[in-house]
């Protein structure tokens, strides 16, 4: 437990002090995937459940796939829901990201399922996270002050309100949506779109101001794709994921199928 406390430990001042990070997401279930990309040597790997089909029984084992290979492990559940949030975290999961934060009071009310009394009103109890018992008294003793929590800014509300958003202590980072944002800005898809670029820049900035990460996925993780997000401003890169993964490779085995068809 106490190498855990201090992996978590280590993570939550990276993030406050506005360091270099590097992320992997998973959106398959299997843990041997997990495996293979925890051994790149990421600060954490994110779950996906939003937008996959994994339960709360496979996070569990891809949580634990993450902390066997020494890598700490943020899901994000699929709704805002402490239905979602309790048994991630009872699963042992070092923090969360949320999606969709708009407003000051889900910031709150997430920030009451994350944290034990006297900060929220998460509820004692014995699971995997707790070391089934073993780890009761050191996991609730650290736990408020080490577990990390990211929201993502992902609408143009949310950007109109990230000040009100990042005046919360709690709040380590943010992870910014461009896709979604272009999307609540008319824009579809248009990431590149100046009113995209603009309402990044501002949560960016924002960020700066209250000493917050920052940071966003990069769908193609090249050297130079990283290495123009943190010239904008970012201060952590999530690393493509599994599904893009296996996309892109699936899109390069397209075309070479079709180049040597008879």
């Amino acid at each position: 437990m106490l190498n855990q406390y201090q992996a978590r430990a280590t993570l939550k001042k990276k993030l406050r002090n506005r360091e270099r990070l590097f992320a992997g997401w998973v959106s398959y279930a299997h843990p041997s995937i997990t495996e293979t990309l925890a051994r790149a040597g990421f600060d954490f790997i994110a779950i996906d459940m939003e937008h996959s089909t994994i339960t709360v029984e496979q996070a569990q084992r891809i949580i634990a796939a993450c902390q066997g290979e020494g890598t700490l492990c943020l899901p994000r559940p699929v709704s805002h829901s402490n239905d979602w949030i309790k048994p991630l975290l009872e699963s042992g999961a070092d923090g969360l990201i949320v999606q969709m934060v708009n407003t000051l009071a889900e910031v709150e009310n997430l920030l009451s399922y994350v944290k034990y009394p006297p900060k929220g009103h998460r509820s004692f109890g014995l699971n995997r996270a707790q070391g089934y018992g073993f780890d009761f008294d050191s996991y609730i003793q650290t736990w408020n002050e080490t577990s990390s929590f990211i929201i993502q800014v992902e609408s143009i509300e949310s950007v109109e309100n990230i000040n009100d958003l990042l005046s919360f202590e709690d709040v380590d980072g943010v992870m910014v949506g461009p896709y979604d944002i272009s999307g609540s800005l008319g824009v579809p898809g248009q990431t590149s779109h100046p009113d995209v670029i603009k309402a990044s820049k501002k949560v960016i900035e924002a960020c700066e101001k209250y000493g917050k990460s920052c940071g966003t996925q990069v769908a193609d993780a090249t050297t130079e794709n990283v290495q123009q997000l943190f010239e904008f401003g970012y201060t952590y890169a999530i690393l493509g994921s599994d599904l893009f993964i296996l996309w892109k490779w699936a899109e390069r085995m397209q075309v070479l199928i079709q180049s040597m068809e008879y």
